[in-house]
């Protein structure tokens, strides 16, 4: 197992930024750059052997520079939305910049997001489980409206047991709002479509979003929809369903509620993709996971190898808290506070069937 890095060129205010190449025991691999903490590539054999990329992306760092749907990123300070940016926390109310046009709501951490911001870098190649990477960064108080100075910790490790697992560290100075998730396009063909995929999920309920993708503060049963994934489904069967929630994100995206587990971190997902055997499972420590589709992707973005991105292209299981939690009491608490630590773990487990 390795670790090698190289210098990628600089932002265009001239900070420098680095990838990293993680080698496991077994040869898969994983790059990650300092920009964005952002996941590159991952490299993993299909049932005869052969190595693809699995995550979509850019081969340069030129696309990453410029405007993207998050490929591969850290994104917070908040993953995910909160509506008009607005939210109130002891009794004083904030408002965070908006970036989701055209519904004015706060996304994945606002324009200057942590997928926007260069982090520091800390190769590990002696780590116990196989080759990691740990990256930090500063956001300040009053960054992109939040109140509070957020130290960031996510170390990425490219286990020998061929997980990528990202274990994610957070804390404080003031009391604040925190929901970090990796952004992550997968396609586990390599190429094409997402729709051949079959996905399970184990969550029996999700929350259904009103048409500026908002949660309604229900958790709704999966089950008799479009939307139950309790039993592995061909992704393209009912995504273009007759139904109001797959209308309004023009496909799935919405935040599915994980079935508890006692065993932690719990499965969230299991992907599989039928002609090369390839399998993707999710673990996590978090309630839920929101999944999208690339509903959004149209064919503009010319991605790695000159491949263009058509709408479906890949699919991101995003492990977080719930949209819109410091408005919705009844959600899981994303309050951080000085002298706790907000910690969380992912689990990215590949494998091949036959």
């Amino acid at each position: 197992m390795t670790i090698s890095h190289d210098r990628l060129g600089t932002t265009r205010s001239g900070i420098p930024i680095d990838r990293y190449r993680l080698i496991n025991v077994h040869g898969l691999e994983a790059d990650l750059m300092t920009y964005g903490a952002t996941l590159m590539a991952l490299r993993t054999p299909d049932r005869s052997g052969a190595l693809a990329d699995i995550v979509l992306g850019f081969d340069t760092l030129d696309g990453y520079l410029g405007a993207h749907p998050y490929f591969g990123a850290l994104v917070g300070r908040y993953g995910n939305r909160i509506a008009a940016g607005r939210f109130s926390l002891n009794g004083v109310s904030y408002q965070l910049d908006c970036n989701d046009a055209p519904h004015y709501n706060h996304l994945h951490g606002g324009p200057v997001g942590l997928s926007r911001v260069v982090w520091q870098a800390r190769a590990l190649p002696d780590a116990p489980d196989g080759p990691a990477l740990e990256l930090a960064c500063t956001s300040i108080d009053g960054d992109q409206g939040y109140p509070g100075t957020l130290h960031v910790t996510v170390t990425y490790t490219l286990s020998n047991q061929n997980d990528l697992r990202l274990d994610y560290l957070a804390t404080t100075d003031r009391d604040t709002i925190i929901n970090l998730t990796s952004h992550s396009y997968f396609n586990l063909a390599g190429h094409g479509t997402i729709l051949d995929h079959t996905l399970q999920l184990f969550a029996s309920h999700y929350l259904p979003t009103d048409r500026a993708q908002i949660p309604l503060g229900e958790l709704r049963p999966v089950h008799d929809t479009p939307l139950d994934f309790s039993a592995p489904t061909r992704i393209g069967e009912r995504i273009d369903a007759d139904d109001e929630q797959l209308r309004a994100g023009h496909g799935y995206d919405h935040c599915w509620v994980i079935d508890p587990a006692e065993q932690q971190p719990a499965r969230a997902a299991r992907l599989t993709e039928p002609m090369s055997g390839r399998v993707l499972e999710v673990l996590t420590t978090e309630p839920g996971l929101q999944v999208y589709t690339g509903n959004m992707l149209d064919g503009s973005l010319r991605g790695k190898g000159g491949q263009i991105y058509p709408q479906h292209s890949g699919i991101c299981l995003e492990t977080q808290h719930f949209p819109n939690s410091p408005n919705e009491p009844r959600f899981p608490s994303v309050i951080l506070r000085p002298g706790e630590r907000y910690q969380q773990t992912t689990i990215y487990r590949l494998a091949t069937q036959p």
